[in-house]
């Protein structure tokens, strides 16, 4: 891996402040590789160049820190935001991205937050997409923070205890472990991304059901400065 390669010729100062940089500001809403930057310093951790608590609490406190700056830019800057997000990063910012967002958003409220930094497309969305919503601060933080230690702690264990026991495996059995190792690290990218997939179908699929407005699904709806929703009564 390219970066990993070359953050292992910076000091380990660096690698924590750009694993915090780069994750803090793909949590506003900038599209930038902070998953990658995350995994490759939790490898760098395994082979003894940075320390892997470190690595953990730089991306925890980026992402819990970038949503929030995230939040309270939505927030300000209203719908309007995304339009001029949409100019500048166009694939990311699509129409179709940011309905399938909105969708997640009205469909498991809080729960997307918390389950968003799973799925790349609502990772960035997460923080800004809540405050152009409303989505009140302190429900928003309550699913954010819990959301932001399982993904960055959790991923940063992970890889590290991976690449710990790949290495181990590398040493007694040669190119035996290299292949279990790879094949390991295949598997689970493959599940992973196939789950972020599903989801995103998921919604994507009940994008026409929605222009119709038909009950029981994630119509678009009005959300005073209060945060709450409501819907009209259903006509017998």
């Amino acid at each position: 891996m390219e970066i990993q390669a070359w953050l292992a010729t910076i000091p380990p100062l660096a690698v924590y402040t750009l694993v915090t940089v780069v994750i803090l500001i793909e949590m506003l809403g900038v599209p930038l590789p902070g998953e990658i930057i995350l995994v490759s310093g939790a490898l760098l951790a395994s082979q003894g160049v940075v320390d892997p608590l470190w690595v953990g609490v730089c991306a925890t406190f980026g992402a819990c820190v970038g949503d929030s700056l995230g939040y309270l830019i939505g927030r300000k800057g209203g719908r309007p935001l995304f339009t001029r997000l949409g100019r500048r990063f166009p694939h990311h910012f699509s129409e179709s991205n940011i309905a399938t967002a909105e969708r997640a958003f009205d469909r498991w409220g809080a729960w997307a937050v918390f389950f968003g930094r799973f799925v790349a497309l609502l990772r960035i969305f997460a923080g800004p997409l809540a405050g152009v919503l409303r989505m009140p601060y302190g429900k928003f933080l309550a699913a954010d923070l819990p959301g932001g230690v399982l993904w960055a702690g959790g991923t940063t264990a992970v890889v590290y205890y991976l690449g710990v026991i790949a290495q181990e495996w590398l040493h007694r059995f040669s190119w035996i472990g290299l292949l279990l190792a790879v094949l390991a690290g295949a598997l689970s990218t493959w599940y992973i991304k196939r789950r972020a997939r599903r989801a995103t179908q998921r919604l994507m699929a009940a994008g026409p059901a929605d222009a119709d407005g038909a009950p029981g699904t994630g119509a678009p709806v009005s959300i005073p400065e209060g945060g709450s929703t409501s819907r009209p009564a259903p006509v017998p």
